[in-house]
Formats: C-alpha cells, sequence, structure tokens
C-alpha cells in the first residue's frame, strides 16, 4: 500500500509524462520536415517517456523496481538524443531536404 504523497507524486509524473508523450505526438504531426519532426519525437518523446518510467518504479514501491526505471530514464536521456542525431545526418545525406522554414543548411557546406 502506497501512501497519500508517494501517490500525489505518481498521479503527477504519470501526467507530466503524458503530456510530454502527447506533445511529441502532435509535433510528429503537425511539424514541417523530418528533422523537426525527428527533433520533436526525440526530446519531448523522451522526457515523456521517462517521466513514465520513473512514474512506475515510484508507484511499484519496490526499491529494485525504482532502480531500474531511474537507470532505464539515464539510459533514455543519454541514447535518444544520440540516435536522433545519427538518424538526421543519415537522412540529409540520402538527400531529405530542409523545409521551407529553415534559414540555412550547415550540413550543406561539408
Amino acid at each position: 500500500m502506497i501512501s497519500y504523497a508517494v501517490a500525489i507524486v505518481v498521479s503527477f509524473l504519470l501526467l507530466a509524462g503524458s503530456l510530454f508523450a502527447l506533445v511529441a505526438a502532435i509535433g510528429i504531426v503537425r511539424l514541417p520536415d523530418l528533422y523537426t519532426r525527428m527533433h520533436a519525437a526525440s526530446k519531448a518523446g523522451t522526457v515523456g517517456s521517462g517521466l513514465l518510467l520513473l512514474a512506475a518504479g515510484i508507484g511499484s514501491g519496490e526499491v529494485a523496481a525504482l532502480i531500474r526505471a531511474l537507470a532505464g530514464f539515464v539510459f533514455f536521456l543519454l541514447t535518444a538524443p544520440v540516435a536522433a542525431h545519427l538518424l538526421a545526418k543519415a537522412a540529409h545525406k540520402a538527400g531529405y531536404r530542409l523545409g521551407p522554414q529553415s534559414v540555412r543548411d550547415d550540413l550543406a557546406k561539408r
């Protein structure tokens, strides 16, 4: 049985994680080009899934589950931005161009 304070923290983390995931999903649908969509998915999606993972770890009431949730959150934070960067670089090399709203293309000079 979890206490009232822990239930409030878990509820806040679930709500915040869900909102970040919603923003990431809206960004994927609404943003104009591949690169801005990838940015929305990697940043907001990473934070959203990490917060949801922390909520599950805290809500379980077990220290081992919380430690695994923290390790998973750190893993998300370390790997998702790097993976998104490498995917964007590969997409640029494959010929996907920036949207018309983009001001400059730093990779075009290389």
